[in-house]
């Protein structure tokens, strides 16, 4: 008889399974989002898992991507950090944080391998049992019939598999699988609804991938649910499983925990990632559990997502300051009416038309929020995915919808995100816009009440004759179309090519305007970030005023843009 061979957890596996799990969450995040009525009925948790999950493949993806020449692949212990560390940065609502502490729980077993290029069957049913204490210790208040529940059972199950990483895995999976069936008894709202827990089915989804991961099998699919058994979200207008569902729900937090006594929740979601130390983080806990409930912190190494509901959202914020440098800050109203309060509201009438954008800083975000667009907020070093693109097309509620992406590098996840939208039944037209002052040109001109094709056409119009560039601080020495820059100097860009290369901000910034004007020009748009020189706007209108008289200027703060100055002359 042929030998079965030992199937191991590796580095290729890892990024193999992220792959395999995107794509299983990809095929049952409407089914997850369905049947999302606990911890409210707000039918996003697989939205959320799968926006989590691509997180952490994007960055074991850039593990590959950067690994030096003459090695096949990184080592286990790089692709799972990478794995764990995504996750964290990009997970989304309670789902998607308790995800990324199951996925750190295993990246801690996994990476005591150091350089080895993988692991066993031992390792990982060690890595299933820390994943579940560990996200089990993150939730302030756990309740049973949630994806804490099934993670404990896969990991139980797992402990009782000898073998090799294909066997765990296999038996981590079924004991998922068996306990997710279960949840509806555990828990009275998944029960009056006649639903499993969604956040516990897409744990069942990631862990199939695992099981194909390692031995190259597919799993057993979840039967769908039939179209009739899946629960409308609050806010449907429909009365029945749901409804009762929600109202249930309005007293229980996030997965695994319990809220306050009372009808009505905390009026706010705030959610933020925070650079702190462990000491500090202990004390957050007790005083965020303290302010209000749903209470998730999860991290370590000095790196916390931290999720919360509450009523003073900006004494949870201080909280964060407090206790380190919170940033990447999400504050969500529950206004009335909303999902968490278990109160149907009215349907929102679907708009004809919305622009959505992605702009690279806070104060952007106003401006085109103001303009009546749908923002997406691209922080520095953290373009945002395609799910991301995709979940704001939905927010827009639009039967047609311009997208503007800003940044000549966000093309194709902007087309994949416009390809999603359109397989929804939403127009979407993209204009390659390269830069936030070429959307800033586009939005100027857009009127919802002209024909689409008409709106589209002007609007790319507007953008194209738009020019763009922007003052940044070179980071090291490098070659540039200028000549070569060192480290620290200041680069003037021009559509994405060096034409200045300076020492002081202002005199760049002066320099890059009069490049730019000598083509000609009506208007110049300035947006002027955080880190620039207070004087920089002024010192610039009045150039433009005193040296070239037919020009106007308008300028903007654009926050933590990313870049010290953006200029667009149109």
């Amino acid at each position: 008889m042929a030998q079965v061979p030992q199937t191991f957890l590796d580095a290729l596996a890892v990024r193999t399974w992220c792959g395999l799990a995107l794509r299983a969450l990809g095929r049952a995040r409407e089914e997850i989002d369905a049947i999302n009525v606990y911890p409210v009925a707000d039918g996003d948790t697989g939205t959320n898992l799968y926006l989590t999950l691509e997180s952490a493949a994007t960055a074991v993806e850039a593990v590959f991507a950067g690994y030096e020449t003459g090695r096949a692949e990184p080592a286990l212990a790089d692709a799972v950090r990478a794995m764990a560390h995504g996750a964290l940065i990009g997970a989304r609502g309670n789902s998607g944080t308790i995800l990324a502490q199951l996925l750190r729980g295993m990246a801690q077993v996994l990476a005591e391998a150091g350089d080895a290029p993988h692991t066993d069957g031992p390792a990982l049913r060690l890595a299933l049992r820390r994943a579940a204490d560990s996200a089990r210790r993150a939730v302030a208040h756990p309740v049973e019939g949630t994806v804490l529940t099934v993670a404990s059972a896969a990991a139980d199950a797992a402990e009782g598999a000898e073998g090799d990483c294909g066997t765990v895995a296999r038996a981590a999976y079924e004991g998922a699988r068996t306990a997710l069936a279960a949840t509806p008894g555990q828990l009275a709202v998944l029960g009056r609804a006649g639903v499993v827990d969604a956040g516990g089915r897409g744990l069942v989804a990631v862990l199939g991938a695992l099981v194909e991961a390692c031995t190259g099998e597919a799993v057993r699919e979840i039967p769908r649910a039939p179209a009739g058994a899946l629960p409308r979200t609050a806010g449907s207008g429909s009365d029945g499983p749901a409804r009762a569902a929600a109202e249930g729900a309005a007293q229980d937090g996030p997965e695994g925990v319990p809220c306050a006594e009372g009808a009505d929740g905390p009026a706010f979601e705030v959610i933020y990632l925070l650079e702190a130390d462990d000491a500090a983080v202990s004390r957050l806990r007790a005083r965020l559990d303290a302010l209000g409930d749903s209470l998730v912190v999860v991290g370590g190494d000095g790196l916390w997502n931290v999720h919360v509901h509450v009523d003073d959202a900006g004494a949870a914020v201080e909280a964060g300051v407090e206790a380190g440098r919170p940033y990447r800050i999400r504050i969500t109203h529950f206004g009335l009416g909303d999902v968490h309060t278990g109160r149907e509201r009215p349907p929102r009438a679907r708009a004809q038309r919305a622009v959505v954008a992605v702009v690279p800083g806070e104060g952007l975000a106003g401006l085109y929020a103001e303009a009546g667009a749908t923002t997406v907020l691209a922080r520095p070093g953290e373009p945002p995915a395609s799910g991301e693109l995709v979940q704001a097309v939905r927010r827009a509620h639009a039967r047609e919808v311009v997208l503007l992406p800003n940044d000549a590098e966000l093309r194709h996840t902007a087309a994949a995100a416009a390809e999603q939208a359109r397989a929804e039944g939403v127009r979407v037209a993209l204009i390659p816009t390269r830069s936030a002052v070429q959307g800033i040109a586009a939005l100027a001109v857009h009127e919802p009440e002209r024909r689409f094709d008409e709106d589209v056409v002007q609007m790319t119009s507007a953008a194209g004759a738009t020019r763009y560039a922007e003052v940044v601080v070179a980071e090291h020495e490098s070659w540039t179309s200028a000549g070569v820059c060192q480290a620290g100097d200041v680069l003037g860009l021009i559509d994405g090519d060096v034409a200045v290369i300076g020492t002081d901000v202002t005199a760049t910034a002066r320099t890059l305007l009069d490049r730019m004007l000598q083509a000609g020009g009506e208007l110049v748009t300035l947006v002027v970030g955080d880190e620039a020189p207070q004087a920089v706007a002024a010192h610039l209108e009045t150039h433009v005023r005193e040296a070239y008289l037919a020009v106007d200027t308008t300028a903007y703060r654009g926050g933590r843009q990313g870049t010290l100055l953006l200029i667009g002359v149109e």
